[in-house]
């Protein structure tokens, strides 16, 4: 008789899974190391100040209430911007996955004005809306815009067409279709939108706040930059840092409310 010859089992599917532990023991590693660089005078204070230093800093700046005042500037004017851009991104976008009179006009200006530098657009901005918050709204508006645009029509596209096609044949209206199987369909694709959009965000809001505020962690850096105060600077950055890494623990939470399902 044949031996049996037991085979692995391996239909599992690709699932990656995420250990919080090894990720902070990657950031302590790099900490460590940039403090034993600092320490032993490989890496000069001038140009990069060692964690201790940045750490120092941002204890100061927090008891001066400078970083509270400044970040909370940049935090008004990023979730005004990106509100906006996301709202009318995602009208647009539903509009271009639904309708052909709109697909073909909307994709040529969103293909011709997408690879814009929305940076090169802040001095016209600023003509446009003045040197106030206006001009800060529309830059990460209009650079939250065309990503959301492109996900979320994306995203309609995907969604298989038997499903609309049956809830057709059960009679509904456009808007339950809509509703009810093309934005719960798209909503993954949106969704991994919202991450691009929040840097694209964060990016622009610095280099609006660089070229003209007086307050929010754009200026903020800038102002540490010209006066040479690297551990302010760094400070800044890490600031940045921790809103983003923030704002994706957010989206993570989002994602995982709406698909837990899967």
């Amino acid at each position: 008789m044949r031996a049996e010859v037991l085979v692995p089992f391996r239909a599992a599917g690709f699932s990656p899974r995420h250990h919080a532990w090894s990720g902070v023991a990657t950031l302590a590693l790099v900490i460590l190391a940039w403090q034993g660089g600092s320490a032993t005078g490989l890496i000069p204070d001038l140009f990069l100040p060692s964690p201790l230093a940045v750490a120092r800093a941002l204890w100061r700046l927090t008891l001066s209430g400078e970083l509270r005042t400044n970040l909370l500037a940049s935090v008004l004017r990023l979730a005004v911007g990106w509100t906006l851009g996301t709202m009318i991104g995602i009208s647009v976008g539903i509009a271009v996955g639904i309708f052909t009179l709109a697909r073909s006009p909307v994709l040529a200006l969103v293909s011709a004005l997408f690879p814009i530098p929305k940076i090169a657009l802040v001095p016209l901005f600023i003509i446009w809306f003045g040197i106030g918050e206006g001009s800060k709204f529309a830059t990460l508006a209009i650079g939250v815009f065309f990503p959301t645009v492109i996900s979320t029509y994306s995203g309609i596209d995907n969604v298989q067409r038997n499903l609309v096609m049956m809830g057709q044949s059960f009679n509904l209206s456009t808007w339950s279709i809509v509703r009810k199987i093309m934005l719960p369909g798209a909503l993954p694709s949106v969704l991994a939108g919202f991450r691009i959009t929040i840097s694209v965000a964060i990016i622009l809001l610095v280099a609006a706040e660089m070229i003209g505020a007086d307050s929010g962690i754009g200026a903020f850096i800038l102002a540490a930059g010209n006066l040479y105060r690297t551990d302010d600077l760094i400070a800044g950055v890490v600031i940045l840092s921790l809103l983003g890494l923030s704002l994706s623990a957010i989206l993570t939470r989002i994602e995982r409310a709406a698909f837990s399902w899967r």
